[in-house]
């Protein structure tokens, strides 16, 4: 394990992937070139957080492969502190294949079975939380994995409640790990343990059985603090103990539509950590949104905190888009 840089202000748990990216606009199964990069929903937020000055620890597993390499590499020169990963001896690191379109359906093949991050358990996971730790940052994909990493995150979700640590949840729904009935039995229950939730309106209705609105009120009634829905016209609204906001999705162009979520929920965590109000809070969400659905791969969007405000500022009509 590498030594930790300094105490984290956020912890994420979860599984990255080698992530080949076809030539743009080239369908998957016709593809002959493929670009590198890293993906997962979690190392995404972790990414997103510390470009924008939060130190963050990533909790998880690579193999003692060429993939493995790359991974770790990645998140440590993003800044992200890896004291939490292991390297497991035998298994593999995951891999995710993908296609590229602004306009039409992606295709993306994953060969993460048996990865190494599939065998997190509670028992490879030591003091995951230090004194200055405000939060943590879990997906529904980790307790999807088996049924060693579906402990793992009831663990972190317990400890951290025990120690006062907000928990922060995105079902992230991934239909290629299980079935609604399976998301609904292991995800579903997850929802009212922790304080904020961030879900798509169609993810709300299939692990709770209603519809968005309902699913709000039955959540906060459950003792979630927050609950942020996300609509099909990417749209998102927040609905706390200040009330209800909205915010519409800033209209740019879109070159690769994959990551806007993980984006999004590190935008807004990034604001609720400095106590941003909820308006500018969701704004500068959409904002780190729109950015990195300009880009290409999940994470060559995400901007530093000066490059957010400045492309807030634009895209609220405030500023040129010319910075001289």
């Amino acid at each position: 394990m590498d030594e930790t840089a300094g105490t984290p202000e956020v912890v994420t748990c979860g599984e990255a992937m080698l992530l080949l990216l076809a030539e743009p606009g080239v369908p998957l199964a016709r593809a002959r070139r493929f670009r590198g990069s890293v993906a997962g929903a979690e190392s995404n937020v972790a990414i997103g957080l510390a470009r924008l000055g939060h130190p963050v620890r990533w909790i998880s597993a690579v193999g003692a492969d060429p993939a493995g390499e790359t991974v770790l590499s990645t998140m440590r020169a993003e800044g992200v502190d890896v004291s939490g990963v292991t390297v497991h001896p035998t298994a593999p690191t995951g891999l995710l294949l993908r296609d590229s379109h602004a306009t039409r359906g992606i295709d993306v093949q994953y060969h993460r079975a048996g990865s190494a991050a599939s065998t997190l358990a509670p028992e490879s996971v030591h003091t995951p939380f230090a004194a200055g730790t405000r939060m943590l940052h879990l997906t529904g994909i980790t307790a999807m994995l088996s049924a060693s990493t579906h402990r793992l995150t009831r663990y972190l979700i317990d400890a951290a409640r025990d120690r006062g640590v907000m928990v922060s949840f995105d079902p992230n729904v991934r239909h290629k790990l299980g079935t609604p009935d399976r998301w609904r039995s292991v995800v579903g229950p997850l929802l009212t343990r922790a304080d904020l939730v961030m879900a798509g309106a169609d993810e709300l209705e299939m692990l709770t059985g209603q519809d968005a609105e309902r699913a709000v009120r039955m959540l906060r009634d459950g003792g979630v603090d927050g609950v942020v829905v996300k609509y099909p016209d990417k749209s998102a609204v927040l609905t706390n103990a200040a009330g209800t906001r909205a915010q519409a999705a800033f209209p740019v162009a879109v070159t690769d539509p994959v990551g806007a979520g993980d984006a999004f929920a590190a935008g807004l965590l990034s604001a609720l950590l400095r106590d941003v109000p909820p308006g500018r809070a969701l704004a500068e969400a959409a904002t780190v949104a729109a950015l990195v659905v300009q880009s290409a791969t999940d994470i060559d969007g995400l901007p530093t905190s000066v490059q957010r405000d400045r492309a807030l500022a634009y895209l609220a009509g405030h500023a040129e888009s010319v910075h001289r």
